[in-house]
């Protein structure tokens, strides 16, 4: 009897990890470099923009969020995009966007100017989203998916260590401040423009062509070229993939809705990082402050994203959104609670930089990595596009109405209110199902258009 054919499919599942997955994982991580240092390095522009341009608060407050809202669009957008057309054909689009934003940020003649480019910053950076984490998911293997998708949304942790290095080695220049707050916007540029080239080389998402689109030959041929003959999968005609968005409401509630409430407490947070240090140690120069981030980001932030990716297929990525929302959430408790914690700095700088690990160490990354595996492959990065952009409302939110909370709450309450949403994203999460260990396939639903009851929640 003639041996059974994997279809691609299976084959896509079944593949031992290799060097086209670690490809795939650089061209798609690469943007998530970008989109964290140009989200990110807006916090310790605005030191320098207050000095410069001595804008009111809400101008303060746009400059610093309107990138997020903008991400909404881009996230939304682009996710059906990539949906309708296709993963690649949108996937330099957006880059594009974010090269162009940065530099013209760097131009910016007043505060309104650079508030509308990095409006259009925003929009493409929450294109990018959606099409590097379903690229990254649909190129992995059931095995590593978490650990692939993970190390796509990881390389953030580069882009914020990166901005806080970049923002010290011009200020240690005593580069005149004018200069150096465009000098940091500007450098977004370069990473986006890498990514552009990056992804010029990378064929189409296989399961999108073969699922799809039909074309399981093409889809088949560019794969093996790709993986250097490491996937070779049937070319035989498989099921086409028609499921409805209506029928993963639930789903989507529960990716979108953890997604949310972490981004309100993370960006709120993160963005504000200065901001906070000041408050805990007002007499602290610019340096001094920035230093302090830097050294959160290295230490607490940059070792939760590497454990999560090399662990969350071990695990369990929704169980380790449970976890990091805990601890997170307690993190933010005791700041909040705790009598005088917010007025001694090592202390605060403990629990403060616990709760950054376990963000990245949970829901940071996990969010991520959800919404690229719970929907249909037809839908897949629109549900993910929709789950990130109404994160980014949340983030939006955090980081506008954090300085005005901290001015009318302190810290301590503001902080303690950023509890109750870690609490509200461990109740989301349980709406959701497992993935880890199974195939995109059967944790979606692709089959019957629909998710089975496991993936309902009850498992």
């Amino acid at each position: 009897m003639a041996e059974r054919t994997s279809t691609l499919t299976e084959s896509l599942n079944e593949a031992p990890l290799g060097l086209f997955h670690f490809r795939a994982l650089l061209t798609a991580g690469m943007g998530f470099f970008t989109d964290a240092y140009d989200l990110f390095i807006i916090g310790t522009a605005l030191v320098l923009i207050k000095q410069v341009w001595h804008p009111h608060a809400w101008q303060l407050g746009l400059v610093s969020s309107t990138a997020l809202i903008a991400a909404f669009v881009g996230a939304f957008v682009f996710g059906r995009l990539a949906d309708l057309y296709g993963r690649k054909r949108v996937y330099g689009i957006e880059a594009a966007l974010m090269a162009v934003a940065a530099i013209l940020s760097a131009f910016s003649p007043n505060i309104m100017w650079l508030i509308v480019f990095r409006f259009i910053l925003g929009i493409g950076i929450g294109g990018d989203y959606p099409v590097s984490a379903v690229l990254m998911s649909e190129y992995a293997n059931t095995k590593d998916r978490g650990k692939l998708v993970g190390g796509v949304f990881s390389m953030q942790a580069a882009g914020l260590v990166a901005g806080p290095v970049v923002a010290l080695v011009i200020l240690a220049t005593g580069a005149n401040p004018d200069i150096a707050w465009r000098i940091m916007l500007g450098l977004g540029a370069l990473p986006a423009l890498a990514v552009i080239y990056l992804r010029r080389k990378m064929p189409e998402s296989p399961r999108y062509l073969s699922r799809v689109k039909g074309e399981t030959a093409k889809a088949a041929r560019q794969t093996a070229e790709y993986s250097q003959a490491t996937v070779v999968g049937s070319a035989a005609q498989e099921t086409r993939v028609q499921a409805r968005l209506s029928r993963y409401a639930l789903t989507l509630l529960g990716t979108a809705g953890t997604w949310f409430v972490f981004d309100y407490a993370y960006y709120g947070n993160s963005i504000s990082t200065p901001l906070i240090l000041k408050m805990v140690a007002p007499a602290a120069t610019t340096i001094t402050s920035v230093a302090w981030t830097l050294i959160i980001f290295a230490v607490a932030a940059v070792p939760g994203y590497i454990l999560a990716f090399s662990t969350m297929d071990r695990i369990g990525h929704r169980r380790l959104q449970l976890i990091g929302f805990s601890v997170m959430g307690l993190a933010f408790l005791a700041i909040g609670v705790v009598p005088n914690l917010t007025h001694v700095l090592v202390p605060f700088l403990l629990v403060y930089g616990l709760s950054y690990f376990f963000a990245e160490f949970g829901p940071n990354t996990t969010t991520f990595v959800l919404s690229a595996e719970l929907f249909p492959v037809n839908l897949r990065t629109t549900g993910h596009g929709l789950s990130a952009g109404i994160a980014k409302v949340g983030a939006f939110i955090g980081v506008f109405v954090f300085p005005i909370l901290a001015g009318t709450l302190g810290l301590s309450g503001t902080l303690t209110i950023t509890f109750v949403f870690a609490m509200a994203g461990i109740g989301l999460t349980l709406l959701l199902p497992e993935p880890a260990g199974r195939s995109l396939e059967e944790v979606s639903g692709e089959e019957t258009g629909h998710p089975p009851a496991r993936v309902r929640g009850v498992s």
